[in-house]
C-alpha cells in the first residue's frame, strides 16, 4: 500500500493541471463516469452526502447538479493544494456556494460515527495507505442502512486488457507527463491502476471490512467500476 504523506504530496505537485490531464487522458469519458455515479447516489434518495478524495471537487459538484440544494454535501481530501482548486472553481460558481471543502484523512475521518446516508469516493481507494482500515473508518460514518459508492478503475474484460495495459505502461505517462510536468506520478498512477484488485476481489474486501451487500457495475469494458455497499440497517 502507498504511504499517505507521500501521496498527498505527489497530488501536490500536479494539483493545477490535474483536470486537464484527467479529461485528456480518459478521452472526456470521466465526465459519463461521474454521470453514472452521482445517478447512482440520486435514485438512493440521501439526506446528505460526503465525497472523499474529493480532489478538485467534480464529483461534489456533479452531486450538487443531481441532487439539489436541499442535500447537504461535503467534500474531503487530505490533499490541501487538491482543496485549493476545489474551492477556487466553487466561487467561481454560485450554486455550489454551500458545498463545504475541508481537509480529511480517509484512514481518520473528522466525522462523528453514523453521521452520513451516502458516501462517495472516486479513484481514491487505491490510494489507501490501509485499505481495510479506510473501508472500515468510512463504514464507521455512515449511518445504518447507509451507501458508499466506490468508483474506482478495475481489471478491464479479458479482450481489451493486452490494449488497455499497453495504453496504461506506455501511452499514459508520456502524454501526462507532456499535460502536467510530472511523467513520474502517473508512473506511479498507473502501476496502481494495474495492480487494482478485480470487481469480485474489491467486492470481497468490502465485506470483510464489514459491509452487508456489495453489488459492482463495470463500466467502458471495466476499465472501471462502480461498487456500491451498504451498511446493515
Amino acid at each position: 500500500m502507498p504511504e499517505g504523506i507521500a501521496v498527498s504530496q505527489m497530488f501536490a505537485g500536479i494539483a493545477g493541471r490535474y483536470d486537464v490531464a484527467n479529461h485528456l487522458l480518459s478521452g472526456g469519458i470521466d465526465f459519463y463516469w461521474r454521470r453514472v455515479l452521482t445517478g447512482m447516489v440520486k435514485a438512493r434518495g440521501p439526506k446528505d452526502v460526503v465525497d472523499l478524495a474529493t480532489g478538485s471537487g467534480d464529483v461534489a459538484f456533479k452531486l450538487r447538479d443531481r441532487l439539489g440544494a436541499a442535500v447537504p454535501i461535503k467534500g474531503l481530501d487530505f490533499c490541501e493544494p487538491m482543496l485549493d482548486e476545489a474551492r477556487r472553481k466553487k466561487t467561481a460558481h454560485a450554486a455550489y456556494s454551500d458545498i463545504e471543502f475541508n481537509f480529511g484523512d480517509c484512514m481518520d475521518l473528522p466525522l462523528p460515527d453514523a453521521c452520513m446516508d451516502a458516501v462517495t469516493i472516486s479513484f481514491g481507494v487505491r490510494n489507501f495507505e490501509d485499505r481495510q482500515r479506510g473501508l472500515k473508518e468510512i463504514l464507521r460514518v455512515l449511518r445504518p442502512g447507509g451507501r458508499l459508492f466506490v468508483l474506482e478503475f478495475s481489471q478491464p474484460d479479458r479482450w481489451f486488457r493486452p490494449f488497455y495495459y499497453l495504453y496504461l505502461k506506455y501511452i499514459l505517462p508520456l502524454v501526462a507527463g507532456i499535460a502536467t510536468g510530472d511523467k513520474s506520478a502517473y508512473d506511479y498512477l498507473a502501476g496502481t491502476i494495474e495492480n487494482f484488485p478485480t470487481k469480485e476481489a474489491l467486492g470481497n474486501q468490502l465485506k470483510l471490512a464489514g459491509y452487508n451487500t456489495v453489488e459492482a457495475t463495470g463500466l467502458t469494458f471495466s476499465i472501471v467500476a462502480i461498487h456500491e455497499a451498504q451498511k446493515s440497517g
